[in-house]
């Protein structure tokens, strides 16, 4: 999904302004909260896991650490 993309979903719902773009990466947690200015664990991950031929999405704070 583009940037665009992603404001356009969130206007309907007047939160566009809440759409944040960083001039360095922001692609792990730690370079995340490093553009932030805040701790790791500050920082939500999202990852997606393969399950029975679904998805699973598990929220995690940034410095936790999921089992396999």
């Amino acid at each position: 999904m583009s940037i665009e993309a992603g404001r356009a979903y969130f206007r309907q719902f007047g939160m566009e302004d809440r759409v944040q773009e960083f001039t360095v990466s922001s692609a792990t947690v730690d370079l995340a909260a490093k553009a932030l200015g805040v701790e790791g664990a500050r920082i939500a991950k999202t990852l997606s896991f393969l399950v029975d031929g679904g998805c699973a999405l598990v929220v995690a704070a940034g410095d936790a650490k999921v089992d396999n």
